[in-house]
């Protein structure tokens, strides 16, 4: 399945013979008349041959990563089960018949009803697998809890900041509203972000091809550990700098390496659960710090102890750190990095540990040795980074992929997360107060992440985006405009309006900007790109964490809170028209639509976008019945003899 029109020539352009009036009624529907409304449009030969050879390898490669077994008889996957499990000497001989029967299984998981030979007891344990997906192993529970875990010690690691830094900043001198204090207060609260975006997310190959999965989770966790820690003993704006720079070290690698791991460890029937799930653990981390910025509040200094609160603040972090250091190593090897090493005996003992099943661990492990051999048989022209520039699907996806991790940060969410205390107490508020409220976003940030698990596959990403950028970009000028309320004669309506503004931007961000961004950019790349997609975006978001950090102070200082939240609001509204235009819907669709929508030429798409704004004016404005327009049409086409089965990118994402 794919677009008919979409080729590969050095400039990126589509066929010069084709005329726009044919592309764009091929692609985009008339206006919404039944009039105008085209049938089902038939590809001719002539389209079809425009196909490049190129892009049919291209299609070919992804059809072939979404599922290398697709094409095969029963009796063939048995021989090659067979085949495998001796070469390898993977388990003993009874384990023979578990990967005959498991490399049938690897083809399509959910048809286990199909496989002749199962007992019973065996059909009973995989039909359990899909009707009661979170009955699983208990030893598979504590990797679920392990990965958790880390995503929570990024949140606090985040923000505990957020409340020590009123305190410290005084002690270090660097408190005031001159120029130096203010860029200085931003450089110590973003160096985690710039160690991230320039040393540590580029640390995530190297670490896990030495140290594994575990190795490098108990790697980063340590760094995370000592820094936190020696944070608490920093007496120097330059020396609380170089503390938390070394942060970043443990909270990039980690950031990249530990979804990587709940993918490869858990079953299909839950695995895209669980990989979403690191936002919503990643809030309550967040939650958390603001939680110990509290606890602390109260104590006193002891003698020849200065700023002992914000020193245990600071260092409090490191708790759930240590935690996952107690337990990291109870917890199996990723099977697959014992598999991409060779060593197959050890990648089923470990898969063996984490199914209920002999069959369901050769089943899975089955299908990532044909993955693997998949991944290592490709043969591309230029390189992958090549790839995602010079192909026009892929440098659509990548388009969309950096404007939402690039929003991610511009939408302004993380002014709120790390400097929320001191906007507080601009505000008029007590510093216990100031802690309180902001524990009271940590709360939202949190409570809000949940729905979003299952709001991002009904309503959508893109229209998660388009509904609440403009309400975060108004919430935002709400804030900001809230301290005109004179402070003297209204100060509870003063603070009111702030923190009712910062909340209610909680709110629409948490189903919004907060997940959509790594859901999307996991989903829009194709197969054979999409971990170098993936790096550039992760690369992306922190880098632009660091901007926003950095300059908070000073835009404040100033702007004024007034001009500083209009400022972010504003990039809201660019967002807004950013996803408009420039941003594919990737929900529920399979590989092959997916090809068709990024193959959708940009300008077609943007004018598409534009078109919406009347139509939904007419539709729920002035409640007309206009029916919506359909971007592309849905085509067959056969790319090359062999037939790949493609299962939906949903699905997709759950395989390993």
């Amino acid at each position: 399945m794919a677009d008919p029109m979409r080729h590969d020539n050095s400039s990126g352009e589509y066929e010069k013979s084709t005329k726009n009036q044919t592309e764009h009624a091929d692609y985009v529907d008339r206006p919404n008349y039944p009039e105008h409304r085209p049938s089902q449009v038939n590809i001719s030969d002539s389209r079809r041959a425009s196909v490049t050879a190129a892009e049919r390898a291209r299609r070919n490669l992804n059809a072939k990563l979404a599922n290398p077994l697709a094409g095969y008889s029963h009796a063939e996957l048995e021989q090659l089960g067979e085949e495998y499990a001796l070469k390898n000497q993977v388990g003993e001989m009874e384990d023979v018949r578990a990967f005959r029967l498991g490399a049938v299984l690897a083809q399509d998981p959910a048809r286990f009803d199909t496989v002749k030979g199962l007992e019973e007891g065996e059909l009973a344990i995989l039909r359990k697998e899909f009707t009661h997906r979170w009955s699983q192993p208990r030893l598979l529970y504590l990797v679920i809890i392990l990965c958790s875990t880390c995503a929570a010690v990024q949140g606090m690691d985040e923000t505990v900041v957020n409340g020590a830094q009123i305190f410290y900043t005084r002690q270090f001198g660097i408190s005031g509203n001159s120029s130096r204090s203010s860029w200085l207060t931003g450089l110590v609260n973003s160096a985690p972000y710039l160690c991230c975006a320039f040393i540590g997310c580029w640390l995530t190959v190297p670490y896990n091809h030495w140290f594994g999965r575990r190795g490098t989770i108990f790697i980063t966790c340590t760094f995370s550990a000592l820094a936190c820690f020696w944070q608490g003993f920093t007496n120097t704006w330059w020396h609380m700098f170089i503390a938390r720079f070394s942060l970043g070290l443990g909270i990039g690698p980690k950031s990249a390496t530990v979804p990587i791991y709940a993918a490869e460890c858990t079953p299909p029937a839950i695995r895209g659960a669980l990989v979403m799930q690191w936002q919503m653990w990643t809030a309550f981390g967040i939650m958390f710090g603001y939680v110990a910025d509290l606890v602390f509040f109260h104590v006193p200094d002891k003698p020849n102890i200065t700023g002992l609160r914000w020193r245990l603040m600071m260092a409090s972090a490191m708790l759930p750190a240590v935690i996952v250091l107690l337990f990291v190593f109870l917890c199996p090897e990723s099977p697959r990095w014992y598999m991409s090493r060779g060593r197959h005996g050890k990648a089923y003992s470990s898969m063996c540990r984490l199914r209920y099943n002999k069959i369901q661990a050769a089943r899975d492990v089955f299908y990532m040795h044909t993955l693997l051999e998949a991944e290592s048989g490709m043969k591309l022209g230029q390189s992958k980074i090549m790839e995602m520039i010079t192909v026009p699907r892929n440098r659509r996806a990548m388009v969309g992929s950096e404007i939402v991790m690039f929003m991610q940060q511009f939408c302004g969410v993380n002014v709120i997360a790390y400097y929320s205390s001191q906007i507080f107490l601009d505000s008029g508020l007590s510093e216990i107060s100031a802690l309180s409220a902001s524990l009271g976003f940590g709360i939202i940030n949190w409570l809000f992440a949940i729905p979003a698990v299952y709001t991002i596959d009904t309503f959508g990403r893109r229209n998660l985006l388009l509904t609440t950028f403009p309400l975060m970009g108004l919430f935002l000028l709400f804030t900001g405009f809230s301290f005109w309320i004179p402070l003297a004669t209204k100060r509870t309506a003063h603070v009111a309006c702030i923190a009712l503004g910062i909340y209610l931007f909680g709110i629409v961000y948490s189903p919004g900007e907060g997940p959509v961004p790594f859901t999307y950019s996991a989903e829009a790349y194709p197969l054979y790109v999409r971990s170098y997609g993936m790096s550039l975006a992760t690369a992306t978001t922190w880098f632009f964490n660091f901007v926003l950090s950095i300059t908070w102070p000073s835009l404040l200082r100033a702007f004024k809170p007034q001009g500083a939240f209009g400022w972010y609001a504003a990039w809201n509204g660019i967002g807004f028209f950013l996803v408009l235009l420039f941003l594919p819907e990737t929900k529920n669709k399979t590989l092959e639509e997916l090809d068709q929508v990024f193959s959708v030429p940009t300008h077609v798409h943007a004018a598409y976008g534009l078109r919406q704004i009347p139509y939904f004016f007419r539709r729920y404005i002035l409640r007309q019945h206009v029916e919506p327009e359909i971007l592309y049409q849905r085509e067959e086409i056969d790319y090359s003899d062999q037939s790949y089965s493609q299962e939906t990118e949903h699905e997709a994402d759950k395989r390993v």
